[in-house]
């Protein structure tokens, strides 16, 4: 499981170093994708598997199903851990995310986020002033 917050840059080759309690949880193989609240995703390339394999699951006549599949699909792009410990991201989900010089590389349980460290920290803000309902919402849900 991917848990904690570190703050990385990225290289000028478009590389970004994986925290090592990372690495250790994963092979060397990953894919990176768009998220969503304007991060890149990275998931194991089993996990994503198992994700792609559930968006693929869904009716392709469903207007909806389609959209969802191109979003997470078609920026994808499977990479490699170098043996700096590094993964290299794609010119286009470096410009979706709005990935510049510092970023924050977060846990998100069985995925990995990439952001760009200043729209992290706003979602930071955003989601502290919210949190305390949202939370109240599942929990009547039965989800917490």
């Amino acid at each position: 499981m991917f848990l904690g917050e570190y703050q990385h840059t990225l290289d000028a080759k478009g590389r970004v170093s994986l925290p090592a309690k990372f690495r250790t949880e994963t092979t060397d193989r990953l894919v990176v994708s768009k998220g969503l609240d304007g991060c890149l995703w990275v998931f194991p390339a089993d996990r994503y598997e198992e994700f792609a394999s559930n968006l693929l699951s869904k009716d392709d006549f469903k207007k909806t199903s389609r959209k969802v599949q191109r979003y997470f699909m078609a920026g994808a792009a499977e990479v490699e851990i170098d043996s700096a410990g590094r993964i290299s991201v794609p010119s286009v989900l470096r410009e979706f995310a709005g990935l510049e010089k510092e970023l924050a590389v977060i846990g998100a349980g069985h995925r990995i986020e990439i952001w760009n460290a200043e729209q992290w920290a706003a979602y930071n803000i955003e989601a502290a002033e919210s949190i305390v309902d949202d939370a109240e919402e599942l929990s009547d849900l039965g989800f917490l």
